[in-house]
C-alpha cells in the first residue's frame, strides 16, 4: 500500500532540516517543540526511515533524510498547485519583494522562477539591495516582504537560515599580520560590513579599506585579483574564493540569520496574499548545505 504523506509533518520536516534544530522549527512554525518532534516521529514512521541523527550535540539530516528534501518540496509545491486550482482563486496585484544580493545571486532565481510560473497575474517588482537599505525602505512602507540578514538593532523576523559569517579571499592571498588587514567591503549601511569593523576594532587588529563596491560582483572580483579579504556568509561564498585559513589569527565574525520580514501592510489585500504566498516558496525551498549550526548553536 503506497504511503501517504502528511504535508503539515512535510513542512515541519523542512523547518527542522532548514534550522536544523527542533526548538528554531518551532518558533518558525509558531508551535511547542513537543510538536514539531511528534510530527516529525510520525513521518519518520511514515517513511520507515530515519530522517534525523539526533543527540546531546544536536541535529542532522541522515542520508534519507537528505533525499526526503526533493519528495518533501515537490509534494507540496503540488499540494499548493492543486489547492490554487481547485480554490478557483488567482493571486493578483503588485508585490515589492527585497533581497540581499549575496542571495539573489545564488539561491533565489529559481524560487523566483516557480513563483512567477504559479502566480501570472502578480506583478512582481524586485528590489536587490544591501541589508541595511532593505530594513530601512521596509520601515518606510517601501517594500511588502523583505529576505535580508537580520539586524542586531532589528531582531525580528522569520528565520529562513543561520550560517556564520567567515573571512573570504584569494586561495594565493598572504597576510602579513604586521600590517593593517586589507578589507574588501559593501559600503554603509551594510551589515556585514559593520560587523566585520566592530570585531576587527573589539580585537584590536588594525585595518585599512582597499576596495568598496555596493555590488557583490565588484567585492567578488576585488577579492579574486587578490586585494584583500572580505566577511562573506559561508554558505553563499562565490566561485574563485576560500576561507582564510585559521592561521592567519583573524577574530571570528559569528554568526548570521537570514530571515524573511513583512510591511507595514502585512494583512491587507493582494500584497499580503502575494507576500506570504512567496514566503513560503522561501521557507520550503533550498538552504545553503555548507557548514550549519547544530541546535546548541555550535558549528558542524
Amino acid at each position: 500500500m503506497a504511503a501517504m504523506y502528511d504535508p503539515a509533518q512535510l513542512r515541519t520536516f523542512l523547518a527542522v532540516s532548514q534550522t536544523l534544530s527542533f526548538t528554531q522549527a518551532a518558533d518558525r512554525l509558531g508551535v511547542r517543540q513537543s510538536t514539531v518532534s511528534q510530527q516529525v516521529r510520525k513521518l519518520e514512521a511514515a517513511v520507515g526511515r530515519q530522517l534525523f541523527a539526533r543527540d546531546t550535540h544536536g541535529v542532522e539530516l541522515t542520508e534519507d533524510g537528505e533525499a526526503m528534501l526533493g519528495f518533501a518540496r515537490s509534494i507540496l509545491e503540488a499540494n499548493e498547485r492543486a489547492a490554487s486550482w481547485f480554490r478557483g482563486t488567482r493571486l493578483r496585484g503588485r508585490l515589492r519583494f527585497g533581497a540581499s544580493e549575496d542571495f539573489v545571486v545564488t539561491r533565489l532565481p529559481e524560487i523566483l522562477e516557480g513563483f512567477r510560473r504559479d502566480h501570472p497575474e502578480v506583478d512582481l517588482e524586485l528590489t536587490v539591495e544591501l541589508s541595511g537599505t532593505l530594513h530601512e525602505r521596509l520601515e518606510a512602507g517601501k517594500l511588502d516582504l523583505v529576505l535580508a540578514k537580520r539586524s542586531e538593532d532589528r531582531p525580528g523576523g522569520q528565520l529562513v537560515w543561520r550560517d556564520r559569517l567567515v573571512w573570504i579571499g584569494a586561495e594565493r592571498l598572504r597576510l602579513d599580520p604586521d600590517r593593517p588587514l586589507p578589507l574588501i567591503v559593501f559600503p554603509p549601511p551594510g551589515l556585514t560590513r559593520a560587523r566585520a569593523l566592530d570585531v576587527l576594532e573589539r580585537h584590536g587588529r588594525s585595518w585599512r579599506i582597499v576596495c568598496t563596491s555596493g555590488s557583490l560582483n565588484g567585492l567578488v572580483a576585488a577579492a579574486r585579483a587578490g586585494l584583500g579579504v572580505m566577511a562573506h556568509t559561508h554558505g553563499l561564498i562565490p566561485p574563485g574564493l576560500a576561507p582564510v585559513p585559521e592561521r592567519a589569527g583573524l577574530p571570528d565574525l559569528g554568526p548570521v540569520d537570514f530571515v524573511l520580514l513583512y510591511g507595514k501592510h502585512r494583512h491587507e489585500g493582494a500584497p499580503h496574499a502575494a507576500a506570504e504566498r512567496l514566503a513560503a516558496a522561501i521557507l520550503a525551498g533550498p538552504v545553503p548545505r555548507s557548514e550549519r549550526f547544530r541546535a546548541e548553536g555550535r558549528y558542524i
